[in-house]
């Protein structure tokens, strides 16, 4: 079976075999040393997130599943363990979203600006033509 170099079987991204430079003669985005700290702070916070917030539920599910009396155990008048728990969830989706969206804004935004205006620049660059190389040879 034959399987190609820019596209892995997983369907995850793999940047192209390095050649160190694009068509363009700049070295590509993803040698940027800046490009593994983005990668970094986006996986980061991802994984506590979900870890967290499908633990979460996870447990709710096992305690609804597993212990019945626990989830039954009366609160307040008919406001139950499992139904304050099941609220919680929401509660918690909430929490995850907006910390998502701060963490992004603040740690992530930053890095993918700074990075895209390097690359504009780059591009602006190979945009301007050298006022001896106007007209190329016959």
């Amino acid at each position: 079976m034959l399987v190609s170099q820019h596209h892995p079987p997983h369907g995850g991204y793999a940047p192209p075999p390095p050649t160190g430079f694009e068509p363009s003669g700049q070295p590509p985005i993803y040698h940027d040393p800046e490009f593994p700290a983005l990668r970094r702070a986006y996986r980061s916070f991802g994984a506590v997130s979900v870890l967290l917030s499908v633990g979460g539920f996870l447990s709710y599910v096992l305690l609804s599943s597993f212990a019945p009396a626990l989830m039954n155990l009366e609160l307040f008048g008919r406001l139950t363990l499992g139904l304050t728990l099941g609220l919680v969830q929401f509660v918690v989706m909430g929490l995850a979203a907006w910390r998502y969206v701060r963490h992004m804004r603040e740690r992530v935004d930053p890095i993918v600006l700074r990075l895209r205006a390097q690359q504009r620049e780059r591009e602006q660059q190979q945009a301007r033509v050298p006022s001896g190389r106007r007209f190329g040879a016959w």
